[in-house]
C-alpha cells in the first residue's frame, strides 16, 4: 500500500466522492485508510448512569484505498504514486503527474 499516515488525499469514488482529508489511520492488511471527515455514518450511544448522554453522533467509517488518490503536492488534483529508488537505494514516493517528491 502506497499510502501513509498524514497524506493528503481525494476520495474518487462513493458516496463520499469528491471530499478532501488528511489520513488519521492506515490498514494495510485489509487495505483501508481512515479519513478525517469522510465517509461519515451515524452512531447511536447509549446514555450511562455517571455522566454520559445519549446521542447521535457521526463517526468516520475506513475506506478502501482503491477509491482515494492522493492530491499532488503541486496542483491538488488526484495523482497515482511511483516508488523510485535514489542513488543511495533509499526509495521514495514521487507523484506521477508532476514528479514531484512525497514527504
Amino acid at each position: 500500500m502506497k499510502l501513509k499516515k498524514g497524506d493528503n488525499v481525494i476520495v474518487i469514488a462513493g458516496k463520499s466522492k469528491g471530499e478532501k482529508g488528511a489520513i488519521v489511520r492506515a490498514f494495510p492488511r485489509d487495505n483501508m485508510v481512515l479519513i478525517d471527515g469522510v465517509n461519515l455514518v451515524k452512531r447511536h450511544r447509549k446514555p450511562t448512569q455517571e455522566s454520559r448522554k445519549g446521542q447521535i453522533i457521526d463517526k468516520p467509517m475506513p475506506i478502501h484505498v482503491s477509491n482515494v488518490q492522493l492530491a499532488d503536492p503541486r496542483g491538488g488534483k488526484p495523482t497515482r504514486i511511483k516508488i523510485v529508488r535514489g542513488k543511495d537505494g533509499a526509495r521514495s514516493r514521487v507523484a506521477v503527474g508532476s514528479g514531484q517528491e512525497i514527504k
